[in-house]
């Protein structure tokens, strides 16, 4: 069983750091099988890192209109398009674009899970907001939890 664990975002834009926060912290837990990633979005990198993947567990900020900074949506690709968590991503690509990329590309994962969270405070900065700090244990536990389901059910 082989999991690819991607933590999209830019730590240098506040909230939008959260997916990165995530995959460091999954890191530290991680076991055999599973290689943990942070990336900026660009689209060869998530293609490099998902590609043959069993399981691609993508961790990032999303922007919705109203904001519930620190909600956590737990989503499948052909839920990316018609969600409240799907409003606006941080990044240049969309996660379903590149997801469309790599499936004509016949470069997806096997299953690929993605788990949203919500943010307000994606401007000049360090820190996550309080809410989405308040999200990161969550959102660990639901990446190591994807894992372990995923690894109890493999052949």
């Amino acid at each position: 069983m082989t999991v690819a664990v991607i933590g999209l975002g830019n730590d240098l834009r506040r909230d939008d750091g959260i997916g990165p926060a995530v995959a460091r912290e999954v890191a530290t837990h991680a076991g055999p099988g599973v290689c943990v990633t942070v990336s900026d979005g660009d689209p060869a990198a998530l293609l490099d890192a998902w590609t043959g993947a069993d399981l691609a567990v993508i961790i990032d900020a999303v922007v919705c209109d109203p904001p519930q900074p620190g909600n956590v949506h737990r989503l499948v690709p052909a839920e990316l398009g018609g969600t409240r968590a799907a409003t606006s991503s941080t990044h240049g690509i969309r996660l379903d674009d590149a997801l469309r990329l790599g499936a004509v590309l016949g470069r997806l994962p096997h299953r690929t899970v993605i788990l949203a969270v919500e943010v307000s405070d994606v401007e000049l900065g360090r820190e996550l907001s309080p809410a989405v700090r308040g999200a990161l244990g969550t959102t660990v536990s639901a990446v190591l939890t994807e894992i372990s389901e995923a690894c109890q059910r493999a052949p």
